[in-house]
């Protein structure tokens, strides 16, 4: 099964579920703005994946809350993330056991087989 988390409104959300649609990939959607994700679901995404590719660095969330200024430690960056979900990035995908962050085509042709 193949479970997509993001938010409908993200570039990248939009085009990785034209991806997933195009290839005929079943999945289901969760929203964090609706349902956000807790630690535990944070803390799992960080053992399977790097938190630099989990903390998205380049958005308007983490310059809002001046994150750059701080000296974050792996804990703080999964707090922050726990409890501001638009702090990650997306899309996140787990799908068949692996996690997939962010829309990459030629990552996910690899992966998604039509």
């Amino acid at each position: 099964m193949t479970h997509v988390y993001g938010i409908k409104s993200c570039s990248s959300v939009q085009k990785a579920l034209k991806y997933l649609d195009s290839r005929g990939v079943s999945y289901t959607f969760h929203d964090f703005k609706a349902k956000p994700v807790s630690r535990n679901t944070v803390e799992a995404w960080a053992s399977k994946s790097p938190l630099s590719m989990l903390l998205n660095t380049k958005g308007t969330t983490y310059k809002t809350l001046g994150l750059k200024s701080l000296d974050l430690d792996e804990n703080d960056k999964i707090e922050w993330m726990s409890n501001h979900n638009l702090l990650i990035k997306r899309p996140v995908i787990e799908h068949n056991g692996t996690l997939i962050v962010g829309f990459d085509p030629s990552y996910y042709e690899g992966i998604f087989q039509s």
